[in-house]
Parts: structure tokens; sequence; C-alpha cells
């Protein structure tokens, strides 16, 4: 699936099984909160903290797909193409850092 695609599905969906989108502020809030378990996931997977019994069934795949489901529905509502706004932004990250990573001795 092409992201135009997903945002084609998930428009889609708001309109006929979700009824319509939430307002901005509060997809806003939920991205926050479906961020933050993608987050104590990580943390506690592959970070330093111990996983609770509770967070070993969770499926981190599911939980950025989450992320990615409200993303889309921001930039659905406020009028965003998540292809051409990715592509700006690979262009633009690609000439910011042409040889600032290959020069960084952290990264070595």
């Amino acid at each position: 699936m092409t992201i135009k695609e997903a945002q084609e599905t998930v428009d889609q969906w708001i309109k006929t099984i979700g009824v319509r989108y939430f307002n901005e502020l509060t997809n806003m809030a939920m991205l926050t909160e479906e961020v933050g378990e993608v987050a104590r996931i990580i943390a506690r997977r592959y970070g330093e903290q111990s996983e609770k019994e509770s967070d070993k069934n969770k499926d981190l795949g599911d939980e950025m797909a989450d992320v990615l489901f409200v993303l889309i529905c921001l930039a659905n509502q406020t009028g965003v193409d998540l292809t051409a706004a990715l592509d700006k932004n690979l262009a633009k990250k690609t000439q910011r850092d042409a040889t600032r990573h290959h020069e960084n001795e952290k990264l070595k």
C-alpha cells in the first residue's frame, strides 16, 4: 500500500466505520498517547527498564500502526499530502546532511 492509498483507505474507514474525524486537537492528544505506548514497549523491551508482565504480549507493530493511523487522520483533516511531504522532507535532509553523518565521529 502506498502512502496515498493509506490516506485514502483511512479516510474511507473514518467516513464509513468511524462516522467522522475527531477534531484536530483530540487527534493530536491521541497521537501523543499512541507514541507513548510505543515508547513504553521500546523502553522496556530494548532499553534498561524491566518489562512488566502486562507488557510482554504487547505487539510493537500494532502500536506503531496506531501511531500511523492517527498521523494519517491528522494529515487528511489538515490537507497534508504525506507522500509530497515525505519527498520534500527527504530532499531537505539529503541536502542538509549530505556529509554531516559521515563526518560525525560518534557514528564511526
